[in-house]
């Protein structure tokens, strides 16, 4: 709850929104890098509102309906920062899909684990491929914060890549 409440409340530092704007926001950009999915936005705003961090207000865009639209408090404020001095300092592991297959991977045949290792590998090079497309593209028209994103993502790709490579040759 901890990422959800800092997504939500950070999305919030930049402008005041509706829930369908805080959806889309994460749907676009953050999840692909913060791992988040929400299914439910309203639930979560529900809770931050209970908790003082958010208010809620109806607004009228155009000749489209009304809507809510949440911005943050003072204490709501506060809180985003506290979360993320907080997270700068979360050293939780990174977990990888691959750490549970190779601890099992001595179940299957060796050459079969290679072609395996190798069709991962060739998946990791086309993502790596794709992250530098996107940094040069996001360099041109996106915060430095998602070019910082896409650079700490590609070098824990690279790394990946990196591993396999040398570990093939062991098995």
């Amino acid at each position: 709850m901890i990422e959800q409440k800092l997504l939500l409340l950070g999305l919030l530092k930049e402008k005041p929104r509706h829930g369908y704007q805080i959806k889309k926001k994460i749907q676009e950009i953050l999840s692909i890098f913060a791992g988040i999915e929400v299914k439910s936005i309203y639930y979560p705003l529900r809770i931050l509102e209970k908790e003082g961090l958010v208010i809620k207000r109806i607004k009228k865009f155009g000749r489209r309906p009304q809507c809510f639209v949440y911005e943050l408090t003072g204490r709501g404020q506060e809180h985003f920062k506290m979360l993320l001095t907080q997270s700068l300092l979360d050293f939780r592991r990174p977990q990888f899909s691959l750490d549970l297959s190779l601890y099992f991977l001595h179940y299957l045949p060796p050459a079969t684990a290679r072609l395996r290792l190798r069709a991962r590998m060739r998946i990791l090079k086309k993502i790596i491929r794709d992250l530098k497309s996107m940094i040069r593209n996001s360099e041109k028209t996106s915060s430095a914060s998602l070019v910082y994103i896409l650079e700490h993502n590609l070098h824990m790709v690279e790394s990946e890549l990196k591993f396999l490579s040398n570990f093939i040759k062991t098995i």
